[in-house]
């Protein structure tokens, strides 16, 4: 992609500009359906066949797919249209343009906002438990590069556990206090975060791992906490997510969470004068809930429709 001002440009050169899928990467790689860290699933320019003319209208082709694309990750860019009739001039930013576009969608939208939240399902076990409980929920895409740009574009998978039924023992009130610590995590394309929780033991939290590092069918472990409620210390609730397929050609993932109960309730007895007047089971658990949402592109500032999931769905659902 060298060249400079003064120079012809040539067909060769303008079809890196939009195909070239090697460094420094053209429009169509990173915009299109791309591969691995690149790709918005966006339509793909037509390049132009060898020896033809560069018309105003493959610029502008290229030129509005740019600052589409740049509106939507909030990149500054200096592409502008041009007219039939006019002299095509070198535009010296455009390859630094091509660059830092690539590097933002390679980076995961980090910076996008144009974002809307829409339930992905929600699951709560049947009945209370004293031993464990898991809850398996998927979401599936139409296909990989759907789900590919979904992460590339800014889009994250929100997890948000929970517990149901009232009060009636202490063990609710551990498990509630877990989910709560637990926060709201946000499964991104590079990276996991949370918002809110805190107040018990964060054993681990993989703020490093994204849907872009996740290895093929296997569950990876991003939040657990751990209680610090004297006597329940050996209770957590744990998340783990995991694609059906390398990222190379996945379509679903699925997030897992796991509450484990192996402390025994000897330490508060029913009726204690602390909690008179509560009907304690003092060996159950309350019916933990795994609430899933995505956090999915839109099309409010550049991209040509929002990027959304296909479908979601129960795996699991035990408690004992």
């Amino acid at each position: 992609m060298a060249y400079s001002a003064g120079d012809t440009i040539l067909d060769d050169e303008y079809n890196d500009f939009v195909g070239s899928s090697s460094d420094p990467y053209g429009y169509n790689h990173f915009a299109g359906a791309g591969s691995g860290v690149y790709g918005l699933n966006q339509t793909s320019i037509a390049t132009v066949s060898a020896g033809g003319t560069i018309n105003a209208s493959s610029w502008n082709s290229l030129f509005t797919g740019i600052d589409n694309i740049a509106n939507h990750l909030n990149r500054s860019v200096t592409a502008s249209s041009v007219s039939a009739g006019d002299a095509i001039a070198v535009r010296s930013a455009l390859i630094s343009d091509l660059a830092n576009l690539a590097g933002d969608v390679a980076a995961g939208g980090v910076n996008v906002d144009a974002l809307t939240d829409r339930a992905a399902g929600t699951s709560t076990n049947g009945n209370t438990w004293n031993s464990t409980s898991t809850i398996e929920r998927s979401i599936t895409f139409a296909n990989n590069a759907t789900m590919r740009a979904f992460f590339n574009a800014g889009g994250s998978i929100k997890i948000d556990p929970g517990t149901s039924g009232s009060v009636d023992g202490l063990k609710d009130t551990v498990f509630e206090q877990l989910t709560a610590a637990a926060g709201v995590i946000s499964f991104k394309a590079h990276a996991t975060t949370k918002a809110g929780g805190g107040g018990e033991t964060q054993d681990s939290f993989a703020s490093g791992t994204g849907f872009h590092d996740l290895g093929s069918d296997s569950y990876t472990s991003i939040n657990k906490i751990i209680s610090n409620n004297s006597g329940y210390t050996s209770d957590y609730i744990e998340i783990f997510v995991k694609i059906n397929a390398a990222v190379s050609s996945a379509t679903v993932l699925t997030v897992k969470m796991v509450g484990s109960d192996p402390a025994a309730d000897t330490v508060y007895s029913a009726g204690a004068a602390s909690h008179a007047g509560i009907s304690e089971n003092m060996n159950e658990c309350p019916a933990l809930v795994l609430a899933l949402t995505a956090n999915e592109p839109t099309s409010a500032q550049g991209l040509a429709a929002a990027i959304q999931y296909l479908s979601h769905t129960e795996v699991s659902n035990s408690a004992s």
